[in-house]
């Protein structure tokens, strides 16, 4: 019997089934008792799809006849409720109403400009004027050396300047710079960092200073944030701006947004240029800077 319930063309037949039980208990006798002029409330066949579809996406199963009925009769008194305080005025004045009918027509006018699907060659052009956009930073791969001066005080930069002078007499593979140096915190080595990375875990003067360093060699000392370093760079890759394929799915979100945020500046513009906004004239100006802070005439024009 699970295994009859989870084919979907089952649950398509339950689900029709379903609705029609409420249609017929409930929305049909709440329509058939409407006279002409009365208020009605009538849900659409989408709307039903979808109060089946929010309670089998957090129950994962589909509701029954009763808990369907019962997500109905919810939606009927949202409905009238709503309405109810509409006729007494509530919405009248109320910053939460405004603040979000508000929001509503931002997003309808967004809306219309994401409506059309760009084409590829569309996609192109506007990358090709907005490459920078898209670039990708240096990153760089290193090894340190610390040296504490919680542990050498005053000496631990010239604790590492000495300790570079042994390495550079030393093969590249040499085990002495493990036994030269102290333990750090975190990581002795750092893979593909960008310099925000690498700046949030050392301090930004000593990202500057690592993203200077030439591979293949020890260098420092670099001061960090915990003290002295010896910086070994094994790999440094330059910043650049990749090709349209690479990127071509966050250029067609990109180009999304901006068409929304063009939309909704247009749009706003149209409806703002209805209207003419009055500002209260103090009688004595001295009264307008004491109240507001900013004379009358500092009033940024709309």
């Amino acid at each position: 019997m699970k295994q009859l319930l989870r084919e979907p063309r089952v649950q398509f037949i339950l689900l029709g089934a379903v609705l029609f039980t409420v249609y017929q208990f409930i929305l049909q006798p709440m329509q058939d008792d409407d006279q002409p002029g009365s208020n009605q409330i009538q849900l659409s066949s989408g709307e039903l799809a979808q109060l089946a579809m929010l309670f089998q996406a957090q129950w994962r199963r589909e509701p029954t006849t009763e808990e369907f009925g019962r997500l109905v009769e919810n939606r009927v008194q949202e409905e009238v409720l709503y309405r109810e305080a509409l006729a007494m005025g509530l919405d009248k004045d109320d910053t939460i109403v405004k603040r979000r009918m508000a929001q509503k027509m931002q997003f309808l006018a967004e809306d219309a400009g994401a409506a059309l699907e760009p084409t590829t060659e569309q996609l192109r052009s506007w990358f090709s004027e907005h490459n920078e956009f898209f670039a990708q930073p240096p990153r760089v791969s290193f090894r340190h050396l610390y040296f504490s001066p919680d542990q050498r005080g005053a000496n631990a930069q010239n604790d590492a300047a000495a300790a570079l002078a042994q390495l550079a007499r030393q093969p590249e593979n040499a085990g002495l710079a493990n036994t030269i140096a102290d333990p750090f915190m975190f990581q002795d080595f750092y893979s593909e960092r960008t310099p925000d990375e690498v700046a949030k875990e050392f301090g930004p003067d000593f990202a500057v200073a690592v993203f200077q360093l030439p591979p293949g060699a020890w260098q420092g000392p670099v001061q960090s944030g915990y003290g002295w370093h010896l910086v070994y760079v094994d790999v440094a890759i330059p910043r650049r701006v990749p090709v349209f394929e690479e990127v071509e799915a966050d250029v067609k979100t990109a180009w999304f947004t901006e068409q929304k945020a063009e939309a909704w500046q247009k749009a706003y513009a149209t409806m703002r240029a209805k209207y003419t906004l009055i500002l209260p004239t103090p009688e004595d100006p001295s009264a307008a800077d004491s109240q507001s802070g900013l004379p009358a005439a500092d009033v940024p024009p709309l």
